[in-house]
C-alpha cells in the first residue's frame, strides 16, 4: 500500500512540475546537435530526486544522512544548471563535495583507503558524466536505468547491501518519468537534474554492492553506457574535437539520427542488451573477470564496426550544416 501511495504522490508531483516548468520556461529547444525536433519541457527527471525524499519520509533516513545531503547538493546545482548555466568551476566543486559526502556514507574516508577514494572519485565522475552524455533520445535514460536497477535488486536480495525500499521507490519514480518520456513525442526530457541524480543514486548502489562483495566487475552493470561513452570520447579526441562541446557522435545517436531507427527501439535495445549482460554476469558459472573482458571486447568491436560502416553519414550531415551556414 505504501508503494501505491508513493506512486500516486510522484505522478501528481510530476504533473505539478510540468505546470511549473511551463510557467518558468524550463524547456529544451532543438538545434543542429539535437536528436529531437520539438520544444519539450526539460527536467522531468527531477521526480527521481523528489522520490528519494519521499522514500525518507515513508521509511526513515535510517543512517543515510550523508547520502541524502550529497544527492540534494548535486541535484540542486544540476537543476539550476537546467535553468541557467552554472559556471563549470562552481558545478565541479559542488560535485566534488557531494562525492566526498557519498564516500563518507560508504565509510571510505580513511587514510588507509586513499587509493580507493581516488579510484572512486574517477569512477563516480565518469559514471555521472556518462549518464549525462547518454541522455539524448526518448526513453534511453529511464529504460537503461530500469535495466540497471533490476540486477541490483536481484543482488540486493542475496546480499542486503542497500535498503530494498529505496531501490523500489527509485524504480517507481523512473517508471513515472518513463510514462511521459517513453513516447514517440515525449512530454518531458530528463534534464541534468534527472540524469545526474539518477547517476548519483546508481553510484551509491553500485558502490555499496562493490564494497560488500569486493568485486569490481559489478561495474559491468553499466557496460553498455561505459563503452559508448569512453569510445566516443576517444573518437572525438582522434578528430581533434573539444570533448566538452555538444555533439551527436555517440553510437545510439548514429543509430537514431543517421540510420533513422525509432528512438524507442534504440532505447529498448540498449536497455535489453545491458540487462542481458548483467544477468549473464550474475548467473553464468564463469569467472567474472574473463566474462567482463569478453563482453567489453565484443561491445568495443561492435562500436568500431558501426562507426567504420556508418560514420560517413554523420560526416556528410556536418558538411551540410557548414554549407547552410555559409
Amino acid at each position: 500500500m505504501n508503494y501505491l501511495i508513493i506512486a500516486l504522490i510522484l505522478f501528481v508531483a510530476e504533473i505539478a512540475y510540468f505546470a511549473i516548468a511551463k510557467q518558468a520556461g524550463i524547456v529544451d529547444r532543438p538545434n543542429e546537435r539535437s536528436s529531437h525536433h520539438n520544444v519539450t519541457l526539460r527536467g522531468g527527471g527531477i521526480i527521481v530526486f523528489i522520490a528519494t525524499w519521499v522514500w525518507a519520509a515513508f521509511f526513515g533516513i535510517d543512517g543515510h544522512e550523508f547520502f541524502l545531503a550529497a544527492l540534494t547538493i548535486i541535484a540542486t546545482v544540476s537543476f539550476i544548471d537546467d535553468m541557467n548555466s552554472v559556471p563549470v568551476k562552481v558545478r565541479l566543486t559542488l560535485h566534488f563535495v557531494a562525492m566526498l559526502l557519498l564516500f563518507g556514507q560508504l565509510n571510505l574516508l580513511h587514510p588507509a583507503n586513499w587509493l580507493e577514494v581516488i579510484i572512486g572519485l574517477i569512477l563516480c565522475a565518469g559514471i555521472i558524466n556518462a549518464y549525462n552524455f547518454m541522455d539524448g533520445i526518448n526513453g534511453i535514460t529511464g529504460a537503461y536505468t530500469l535495466a540497471v536497477l533490476a540486477p541490483i535488486s536481484i543482488l540486493n536480495h542475496r546480499l542486503n547491501f542497500a535498503p530494498t525500499s529505496l531501490i523500489i521507490v527509485i524504480a517507481i519514480a523512473v517508471g513515472v518519468f518513463l510514462f511521459f518520456n517513453f513516447r514517440k513525442r515525449a512530454r518531458c526530457f530528463c534534464g541534468d537534474v534527472g540524469s545526474v541524480s539518477i547517476a548519483f543514486i546508481v553510484v551509491f548502489l553500485l558502490g555499496s554492492l562493490i564494497i560488500a562483495t569486493r568485486d569490481i566487475t559489478y561495474i559491468m552493470l553499466l557496460a553498455v553506457y561505459g563503452i559508448d561513452t569512453v569510445l566516443t570520447i576517444i573518437h572525438r579526441l582522434m578528430l581533434h574535437e573539444h570533448i566538452t562541446q555538444a555533439h551527436r557522435k555517440h553510437a545510439f545517436q548514429l543509430l537514431a539520427n543517421e540510420l533513422h531507427l525509432p528512438h524507442l527501439a534504440v532505447s529498448s535495445f540498449y536497455a535489453i542488451l545491458q540487462l542481458a549482460i548483467s544477468i549473464g554476469l550474475i548467473y553464468l558459472p564463469v569467472n567474472h573477470y574473463v566474462y567482463s573482458a569478453v563482453v567489453l571486447l565484443l561491445l568495443a568491436s561492435a562500436y568500431v564496426l558501426l562507426m567504420r560502416r556508418y560514420y560517413h553519414l554523420h560526416a556528410e550531415y556536418l558538411q551540410s550544416l557548414k554549407a547552410k551556414e555559409q
